[in-house]
């Protein structure tokens, strides 16, 4: 089975410069979840959740430290996934263009 979240979009702080650090900023998060269906299913909805508190929690310098961690806090709730795909965007920090980091997971 295969879940798509896509375009999640929330404010948290995130970043390595001074106001980012005071300053809540827009990020928008793709997530893509492969697992393994045997009666036991992925919440989307609870994984949606999971990932809003657990950004709201850190507050992350790095979006490749958020990365990381994400895939940390999704795969030690869901050990039956086999891929993980997240990409994390800051759309509003640059004005010509939108700026991210991605990675994918097999397991």
């Amino acid at each position: 089975m295969t879940i798509h979240i896509n375009s999640l979009t929330f404010e948290t702080i995130i970043g390595l410069l001074p106001f980012e650090r005071t300053a809540p900023q827009r990020i928008t998060i793709d997530v893509v979840v492969e697992y393994i269906y045997q009666k036991n299913f992925i919440d989307y909805a609870m994984l949606v959740i999971l990932i809003k508190n657990h950004l709201h929690q850190k507050e992350y310098h790095l979006l490749e430290e958020a990365l990381l961690g994400l895939k940390e806090e999704i795969f030690s709730h869901h050990s039956n996934i086999t891929m993980l795909f997240i990409k994390i965007i800051k759309p509003d920090i640059l004005s010509d263009c939108k700026v991210g980091v991605s990675e994918k997971w097999t397991f």
